[in-house]
């Protein structure tokens, strides 16, 4: 059995992240989708949104399941048993990032870093530029999953 480890910050989960997540659901047999809880960071939506969001944008893939860290990625890769760790790819801006932080993982732990570029569709994603158009009052319905925006509207625009 093949598992790999999705993580990131998910603030909110977009519908770049949900390709990402169905197409490593359909390559791999168990997909762990990993929330980063980072102390330095004050995120839109709280850790146990971001799962629940998670869990509930998931729950029709059988092969998927959320949790959440605050360590380095490699130490959750070794607890969960993780072959590869998984990342999507956007751009080239993204490649030159991740591709430094998968050969430091490499370098530290022996995990391989698969990337899984998105469609281009998608590629403009990122939930740094959601929150912003959400906060100013835009209309974001298409960039995220239903429950994302469903929580991003209870909480408001703050």
């Amino acid at each position: 059995m093949t598992t790999v480890l999705y993580p990131g910050s998910f603030d909110p989960v977009h519908n770049g992240h949900q390709e990402i997540v169905q197409t490593a659901a359909g390559l791999f047999d168990h997909v762990v989708v990993a929330v980063v809880r980072n102390p330095s960071k004050t995120p839109f939506l709280t850790l146990d949104e971001r799962q629940e969001i998670l869990a509930e944008t998931f729950s029709h893939l059988d092969n998927v399941s959320i949790t959440s860290f605050s360590s380095l990625v490699v130490d959750l890769a070794q607890e969960v048993e993780a072959d590869f760790i998984v990342k999507g790819l956007r751009a080239v801006s993204d490649f030159e990032s991740e591709l430094q932080m998968a050969q430091m993982n490499k370098e530290i732990s022996g995990v391989q870093t698969l990337f899984i570029p998105s469609a281009s569709s998608r590629s403009f994603l990122a939930s740094r530029l959601i929150r912003e158009v959400f906060r100013f009052g835009g209309d974001v319905s298409s960039m995220v999953p239903e429950a994302a925006l469903r929580r991003m509207r209870e909480k408001g625009t703050e």
